[in-house]
């Protein structure tokens, strides 16, 4: 088959890149386009692609204030391919605009969705809080419902990560998606040889707005253990001047790094409303219990009672009191590593094979 990948940006390894990298090993041949490429900044099988980048790329800024752009994108994604290069499969993995590419001569058009835009549909509020920048996502907000709206008759079949993305297609597109939950790395993921716990907890993962870090750090300001923050994001810096003493910001660290932390936290915070959510699997596969908010992806991948703890409301006492729970218990790394096993590569990369290779309409 001749392939078309179409990502949204690439400016780290995040989760959708570890889904995007495995499409990669699938079609080593295919084109990849992207708004945005920082080089260096994703993995070696995707710098190795033939990639095909935007407008966006020469604008002021983009690399570093790229969101800043939002009101743009769908302009500049629906300039790829009007002349009508023809592909087989057009294969998009996003979050934001890379499903509205037009390319009228695809065979095929499927979109893998990490969620519709949280920036119009469902998070407003967590972005850009008591910042002007609010201000302005809310002007933007109907002119990019309504080309949401037009680019999703674009695509031919939808998949979508979790259980909760799958009904958030259906509730703002009305279309109906199939669930393939994303990657996790197990055979790197894995608990240490050793299971000689430490007196901290982690929390990991793209400091952004609505992974709700502050609520964590608001709840570890009164329980006065130690919390180790890894991560980079928007918030990062204003965290790091409302952060107590015994809160630890480490910033970007890899993956090797990040493992190692697995193994020794007393357990991973996970405060936001999530899409899917990978680190709480990667956690699990290194043996690490998880305290997550009971919504979202969470349900899909923790086992509460087995290999973590839920909190029913998002406020500080909540979490305190499912901390407190989760750090009384022990832990069976066994049941943790089971859990997480259920998520693994080889089982995406077959999931997304028989989903592809299966006739349209069925």
């Amino acid at each position: 088959m001749k392939v078309a990948l179409v990502h949204d940006w690439l400016t780290g390894m995040r989760g959708g890149e570890k889904c995007l990298e495995v499409f990669c090993e699938m079609f080593p041949d295919a084109h990849l386009f992207t708004l945005l490429h920082v080089k260096g900044r994703v993995s070696p099988t995707i710098e190795r692609m033939d990639l095909r980048v935007s407008a966006l790329q020469r604008l002021p800024g983009a690399a570093t204030h790229y969101r800043y752009y939002l009101p743009l994108l769908p302009a500049i994604v629906e300039t790829w391919n009007t002349g009508g290069e023809e592909y087989d499969l057009v294969l998009s993995s996003c979050h934001a605009v890379a499903k509205g590419v037009k390319f009228p001569r695809a065979k095929r058009r499927v979109c893998y969705c990490f969620t519709p835009m949280r920036y119009i549909w469902c998070q407003t509020d967590h972005y850009y809080a008591g910042d002007w920048k609010q201000l302005a996502l809310r002007a933007a907000r109907a002119p990019l419902r309504a080309w949401d709206l037009r680019a999703n008759r674009r695509v031919d079949e939808w998949i979508g990560i979790s259980k909760h993305v799958a009904d958030r297609i259906r509730r703002f597109y009305r279309r109906e998606a199939t669930v393939i939950y994303p990657p996790v790395d197990t055979e790197f993921y894995r608990p240490p040889s050793r299971d000689t716990r430490e007196d901290f907890w982690l929390m990991a993962g793209a400091l952004e707005p609505y992974k709700r870090a502050d609520l964590a750090l608001e709840a570890f300001r009164r329980w006065r253990r130690r919390l180790v923050v890894v991560g980079k994001g928007t918030m990062l810096e204003p965290l790091r001047k409302v952060a107590p003493s015994n809160v630890e910001f480490l910033g970007w660290l890899p993956d090797a790094e990040v493992r190692g932390l697995y193994g020794k936290a007393r357990g991973l915070v996970f405060p936001g409303e999530e899409d899917f959510g990978i680190v709480p699997l990667e956690a699990q596969a290194c043996g690490c219990p998880v305290v997550a908010y009971g919504v979202g992806g969470a349900r899909e991948t923790v086992d509460e009672g087995r290999t973590g703890v839920f909190f029913s409301e998002p406020t500080v006492e909540a979490l305190l009191a499912a901390l407190e729970q989760a750090d009384r218990r022990e832990w069976d790394v066994r049941a943790l590593r089971v859990q997480a096993e259920q998520f693994s590569r080889s089982r995406f990369r077959s999931e997304i094979e028989a989903h592809l290779l299966r006739p349209r309409g069925r």
